[in-house]
């Protein structure tokens, strides 16, 4: 059983998919299973992977790590995603080797998730709440 939002690859051409529906089928891609990306969220790896936010002025930015991951052609993070309590918004920023691990947007929530995909180190998940 597959639930919203999950993130599956695949072990053999590296196909990622996020499920956007729940569904009680397998997923399949290059004739074997994909597997569940696990979120991480505090083991080795924490000051490079962790999505953190920093609030300057009217603007939420949203950076991988308390020190800025690397963005290298063989290691860097893929993507960067902002999503309220709800899930009902979600903002994605899709990213190549070379550009900072950033996002920027404006406030709309006073908590949000967020997740970092770094294609060395697999999936990160952060969390923000306004105090």
């Amino acid at each position: 059983m597959t639930e919203k939002m999950q993130i599956y690859k695949c072990s053999i051409c590296g196909n990622i998919v996020e499920i956007l529906h729940e569904g009680a089928g397998e997923l399949v891609c290059c004739g074997e299973a994909m597997e569940l990306l696990k979120e991480h969220n505090e083991d080795i790896g924490y000051e490079h992977h962790i999505p953190i936010v920093e609030i300057r002025d009217d603007k939420m930015l949203v950076k991988v790590g308390k020190s800025e991951h690397p963005s290298e052609e063989k290691h860097y993070i893929e993507f960067i995603e902002v999503h309220s309590p709800d899930g009902k918004y979600v903002k994605r920023k899709y990213l190549k080797a070379g550009e900072k691990p950033e996002l920027e947007m404006k406030p709309k929530y006073n908590e949000i998730t967020m997740r970092a995909y770094c294609n060395v180190h697999g999936l990160w998940r952060g969390h923000y709440a306004e105090r």
